[in-house]
């Protein structure tokens, strides 16, 4: 996107690809990084969506992300994110690669992205917890569907059902954003489907713990030895 976003706060979603467990394990150690790296960093980290499964992983999950110049720390780690290790759900102890798509876009005012009701179609539903069980009585988690494209935004952090909506509204308008600038995108499933495929070619960075230990970026070839490191968010061979 264009650098007069850079100083603006980031909307990160991180989607697990094909993979099952494996897949959403490994997006859900994304999470953890990018909340490691906010930590160090001293940005404010919030999750404010996430789709659990029964073992602790994410089929795909949100954060907003509060700091000086976030976007522009953050928007090279755009991309999908390779994982090769000794699967932690296989019996036979067999390697496996599972791969990630992370999503940075920057929070857009309400004024550069105007929303028409009649655009939306808004659903409520109770937060929930680990696993999907119901940690609330009331609804007040709103999820946002943009008719016209099909774009659809979360929210479940806030406490009210106006705040969870607002939220969700402007991660909708990050999404919308990024749409417009995309060259005959119609759709957030053709931007993830078509543009950037959540598979082996797509790789911006590979993360290796079996047979060795190393994390190599290939737009850049930078590489660190120590996995668990950057896995804990030391990104600063990586984020500048």
């Amino acid at each position: 996107m264009d650098q007069k976003f850079d100083n603006r706060n980031v909307n990160l979603s991180i989607y697990a690809g094909a993979g099952g467990k494996d897949a959403q394990d490994w997006a859900m150690m994304l999470f953890k990084m990018y909340a490691g790296f906010c930590k160090k960093a001293g940005f404010g980290f919030m999750p404010i969506d996430m789709k659990l499964n029964d073992h602790g992983g994410i089929s795909e999950a949100t954060a907003v992300i509060k700091g000086e110049n976030a976007y522009a720390k953050l928007k090279n780690e755009n991309g999908v994110h390779r994982l090769v290790r000794i699967s932690p759900f296989s019996s036979a102890k067999l390697r496996h690669t599972s791969f990630a798509l992370v999503e940075i876009l920057p929070e857009v005012e309400n004024k550069e992205i105007p929303l028409k009701e009649e655009d939306l179609d808004i659903e409520t539903f109770r937060s929930s917890g680990p696993g999907g069980q119901n940690v609330q009585k009331v609804e007040t988690a709103v999820r946002v569907r943009h008719i016209p494209t099909g774009m659809v935004a979360s929210s479940q952090a806030e406490r009210s059902q106006i705040q969870n909506k607002e939220r969700a509204l402007s991660v909708l308008r990050s999404k919308l954003q990024y749409l417009a600038e995309q060259e005959k995108a119609k759709t957030l499933e053709e931007l993830k489907g078509k543009k950037v495929k959540i598979e082996w070619s797509s790789q911006i960075r590979s993360y290796v713990m079996h047979p060795y230990q190393l994390v190599k970026d290939h737009r850049t070839n930078k590489e660190v030895r120590d996995v668990y490191s950057v896995l804990e968010g030391n990104l600063g061979k990586f984020i500048n």
